[in-house]
């Protein structure tokens, strides 16, 4: 990346491509498993040069437990993106972008329950307020039928297990470049989409250049030039602006959904919505208050012998 740019600018067009994500899905006529497959393997395909020629060597002296738990992260990638995808073709697009983006409350849960990490009170009530968002939008989704609801609830399992990618990714990234890991990841979830795929007898061949132009698009715009930004820009920014980042992505898609698919949100979504954003921008700001705080008491903590050892040799002297 040229130095010249802001790497935030960067990362806020990685929103801008991610936010069509959710067009193109709904654009495709394609089963829901088959837009999921070619996109990632697209992808894997896309990458793949740049792996074998400059990062092979991690995948030879990768020990077995990062290298499962990789495999274990794609495999919840492929569940993510299965969930979500199939999850546009019922609900809005709205309620789709807004409920996956709830995964910070998974995020937490787990990291509780498997890492014993505590969140503070403003945290934990930030969290509450997305729930209490994500159960808005789908009471009023409930009064336009079944279906509607089963796509908020496919969106929310999106939420949870792009929230088990994330929470096993954060230890399996430990001696990994982020190409490596994404590419073995990716692999994993393109396989296990082929698995699924054919379990299903969902058809993978046989699609019109308008289709496959789609799976390009999903592969390039919103994978590499969308999700790829953000993985490199938490090398140059802070973790909080590129959370708040995303935050941008239900907000242009449902910009991009009114004014190219003519979809205009009810009141409901967009209070529910609203309230889902709050509360994840207030959790966001107040785990980022936390990360100070620690790395302030860490800093004195570290300073306090010092300072004593100081103490002492003034008193004896």
């Amino acid at each position: 990346m040229p130095k010249k740019i802001n790497p935030k600018i960067i990362i806020l067009i990685g929103v801008f491509f991610t936010s069509f994500s959710s067009i193109l899905t709904r654009i495709s006529e394609a089963p829901s498993l088959a837009i999921a497959t070619y996109r990632l393997g697209l992808t894997v395909l896309i990458i793949a040069p740049i792996f074998f020629k400059k990062h092979i060597y991690e995948l030879k002296s990768m020990d077995i437990r990062t290298f499962m738990l990789c495999i274990l992260s794609g495999v919840f990638l492929a569940l993510h993106f299965a969930s979500w995808i199939s999850s546009i073709k019922y609900t809005s697009i709205t309620s789709s972008t807004v409920l996956v983006n709830t995964q910070p409350v998974f995020v937490v849960i787990g990291s509780y329950l498997i890492y014993r990490e505590k969140s503070s009170l403003r945290s934990i009530l930030s969290i509450l307020a997305a729930i209490g968002g994500s159960i808005i939008i789908s009471f009023g989704d409930s009064s336009m039928g079944s279906n509607v609801l089963y796509g908020d609830f496919l969106a929310v399992v999106g939420a949870l297990t792009v929230a088990a990618y994330m929470l096993i990714g954060r230890y399996a990234r430990r001696n990994l470049s982020v190409t490596a890991y994404t590419f073995i990841v990716y692999t994993t979830c393109t396989i296990t989409l082929l698995i699924m795929s054919a379990a299903t007898s969902t058809p993978l061949t046989g699609y019109p250049i308008r289709e496959l132009a789609i799976f390009l698009a999903l592969a390039v715009v919103c994978t590499l030039l969308g999700h790829s930004i953000f993985n490199w820009g938490l090398g140059h920014v802070k973790p909080t602006f590129v959370s708040t980042a995303i935050l941008g992505e239900p907000v242009l898609a449902t910009i991009f959904a009114i004014v190219l698919l003519g979809e205009m949100p009810t009141a409901t979504r967009l209070i529910g919505g609203i309230v889902v954003i709050g509360g994840i921008y207030s959790f966001t700001m107040a785990e980022a208050a936390e990360s100070r705080k620690a790395l302030s008491e860490k800093i004195q903590t570290a300073d306090k012998p010092i300072e004593e050892k100081r103490k002492e040799n003034a008193q004896a002297n």
